[in-house]
């Protein structure tokens, strides 16, 4: 199951399972207790979030966008031309499957849920978008 939660919210290790702190900054003196791994390439890119938090582009412009971002990739590696480069393909399918098997929890800074990219990734990986 995945879960999304602010990562100041109270710690619940058995409800929170794997925590994801999925943005690209950590913020000011959070501490690595609060979550398990940073995923900082699932938050959505500065220009992106600051767009939405100057009011340049709508909830649904910004969740179109941050979606496509997840999405975005180059047709190989650039470190080895025989492989090519999934994008976020390999990291989203990793989430579906650990959801699978038990709690996934995406976390970020975000007060308002209902605005915040994770409960666009949650959609994502839920296959509901």
């Amino acid at each position: 199951m995945i879960r999304t939660k602010n990562v100041h919210d109270p710690i619940d290790r058995k409800k929170d399972g794997l925590r994801i702190l999925a943005t690209r900054s950590l913020g000011m003196y959070l501490k690595s207790s609060r979550y398990d791994v940073w995923m900082a390439n699932l938050g959505p890119t500065d220009t992106l979030r600051k767009s939405l938090a100057a009011g340049t582009i709508s909830w649904g412009a910004f969740a179109r966008a941050y979606r496509a971002e997840l999405k975005e990739s180059d047709t190989i590696d650039r470190r080895n031309g025989k492989i090519k480069n999934q994008g976020q393909k390999f990291t989203l399918r990793l989430l579906k499957e650990l959801g699978r098997k038990g709690p996934v929890t995406l976390m970020c800074h975000c007060e308002d849920e209902d605005r915040c990219h994770r409960s666009v990734l949650k959609k994502v990986l839920a296959g509901k978008v």
